[in-house]
C-alpha cells in the first residue's frame, strides 16, 4: 500500500492503563489524541475494582476527563468477586474480568495463584457473555526452571484448560510475546482471540536489557518471537488485535536510580487520593510499562509500514478487535473514522505532530524540578522519534 492518507474506520484499544488521581488526569485525554474512540481499561487500581459500583465510578471519573471517547470497564479477577457480581456487573455494562496471577506485574499482588477455585465465576460470565482476560504469564520460580523469558510460554497449559472446560467463554490472551503464544491461541475455537501491543512488534530482548523505558511485562522476547507476532498481523488473522497494554509510570519509577536511589521508593497511595505515597523502603527496581497512547495509531501505521503489514492496519487497530468484542456497529464505527497522512520524510521541516514529545507533565507540576520523585511525568514510547504518519486534524 502506497497511499499518502488512510481512512481508518474508529480504531479501538482494547487493553490501557488509565491509573488514578494526577496520573489519570493527565493520560486518559490522550487515548483521543492517540486515534483512539474506544478504550477497554484496566482494573488493577489499588484498590482494584473488585465491584460494578467501583467500575461505574471509575468509568465516570475517566468520562469526566475525556467525553468523546468510549471507555469500556473490567473488573479484577480476586476472591472478593462473586457470582452474583459478575451478574450486577454485566447489567451496568462491564464487559470483562482481567486476570492477574500474583506478583507478575504492576498492581497484581492481590492476584490469583489457581484458576479452578474460580469456574463458578467463569460459569456466570459466560452466561452472560463476559470477556476472560488473561495476563498469560506465571510467577518467577528458579527452582522450577521459570523466568520473564520463559513465564508466558509455561502458563499457555493454563489457556487451553480453561478454553476446554468452557468453550462458550470468550477469552482473550493479553499482550503476547511468543511465537508459542500465536500458535496456541490459532489452536484454540473462536471464542479465544489475542492482544498484541505496538512495543512487542518492534522491542526483542536487547531493547530492554538495561534500557528502563522499554521494560514492561510480559518483557520483549527473541526475534523469532517477534517475527511470529508480525507474521500473524501481516496475515490478517481475525483474532489478533490491538490491546496496546499501555502503561504510564512516573519517570521516577522508570529511572529510580537516577532520582530516589539510596531514599525511600514511592507507591500509588492507598486511599486512591493521592498518585503517590512514599513506601520507606529503598528501591532500585523498574515499574513494567511503555507508554503508547498519545501516539497509538500514527505508531501503529508506522511499524506495520515497516514489516509490509500496512494493509492490515484497520484489521489490527479496529475491526477484529471490535468484531470479537461485539463493537462493531457500523453507524458508531463511522463516527469514530480518522485519518493519517504520510509524513515526508524527505522534508526539511516535519510536522510537529509526527515527533514524539521527549515527555509529558502534569500542569500543576510543571515547575517541579526532575529530581522530585512525586513529578507527575511520563516519557512515552519512541520519545524524540519521528513518526511516519500521522493523524489529520480537522
Amino acid at each position: 500500500m502506497s497511499a499518502q492518507e488512510i481512512t481508518v474506520p474508529a480504531p479501538a484499544d482494547f487493553h490501557v492503563h488509565l491509573r488514578q488521581g494526577k496520573m489519570s488526569e493527565l493520560v486518559t485525554p490522550h487515548v483521543a489524541e492517540g486515534g483512539v474512540s474506544l478504550a477497554y481499561v484496566m482494573p488493577n487500581l489499588v484498590p482494584p475494582i473488585t465491584s460494578a459500583q467501583q467500575a461505574t465510578e471509575y468509568l465516570q471519573s475517566l468520562q469526566a476527563l475525556a467525553p468523546k471517547t468510549k471507555f469500556v470497564g473490567t473488573l479484577y479477577l480476586s476472591p472478593a468477586l462473586t457470582p452474583a457480581e459478575i451478574a450486577k456487573a454485566a447489567q451496568n455494562g462491564v464487559r470483562g474480568v482481567k486476570s492477574y496471577p500474583r506478583g507478575v506485574t504492576t498492581n497484581s499482588d492481590g492476584g490469583i495463584e489457581d484458576y479452578e477455585s474460580y469456574y463458578p465465576i467463569f460459569e456466570e460470565m459466560q452466561k452472560h457473555n463476559m470477556i476472560l482476560n488473561l495476563h498469560g504469564e506465571v510467577p518467577s520460580n528458579a527452582d522450577a526452571g521459570i523466568c520473564v523469558l520463559n513465564a508466558e510460554e509455561k502458563f499457555l497449559t493454563h489457556l487451553f484448560k480453561i478454553h476446554g472446560q468452557f468453550p462458550k467463554l470468550k477469552i482473550v490472551l493479553e499482550h503476547a510475546t511468543t511465537r508459542k503464544a500465536v500458535e496456541a491461541v490459532k489452536q484454540c475455537g473462536d471464542t479465544v482471540g489475542c492482544t498484541i501491543t505496538p512495543h512487542h512488534l518492534e522491542l526483542i530482548v536487547d531493547d530492554w536489557a538495561g534500557k528502563p523505558l522499554n521494560f514492561c511485562k510480559p518483557v520483549a522476547k527473541y526475534p523469532d518471537d517477534r517475527q511470529a507476532l508480525r507474521d500473524v498481523i501481516r496475515e490478517g488473522h481475525p483474532r489478533f488485535f490491538l490491546g496496546s497494554d499501555s502503561a504510564p509510570h512516573p519517570l521516577a519509577n522508570k529511572y529510580p536510580s537516577a532520582v530516589t536511589h539510596g531514599a525511600p521508593g514511592t507507591k500509588a497511595s492507598s486511599s486512591g487520593g493521592d498518585d503517590l505515597e512514599a513506601t520507606g523502603v529503598v528501591s532500585c527496581g523498574c515499574a513494567a510499562g511503555v507508554y503508547t497512547s498519545s501516539i497509538l495509531v500514527p505508531l501503529c501505521a508506522t511499524l506495520l509500514e515497516g514489516f509490509g503489514a500496512l494493509d492490515q492496519l484497520a484489521s489490527y487497530v479496529s475491526l477484529n478487535g471490535r468484531k470479537f468484542y461485539g463493537y462493531d456497529d457500523v453507524q458508531e464505527m463511522a463516527k469514530g473514522s480518522i485519518k493519517l497522512r504520510k509524513v515526508d520524510s524527505g522534508s526539511s521541516t516535519w510536522s510537529s505532530a509526527a515527533i514524539v514529545p521527549a515527555v509529558y507533565v502534569h500542569r500543576k507540576f510543571r515547575e517541579v524540578p526532575d529530581c522530585d520523585g512525586s513529578k507527575v511525568q511520563v516519557v512515552p514510547f519512541w520519545a524524540g522519534k519521528r513518526l511516519g504518519w500521522e493523524i489529520v486534524r480537522s
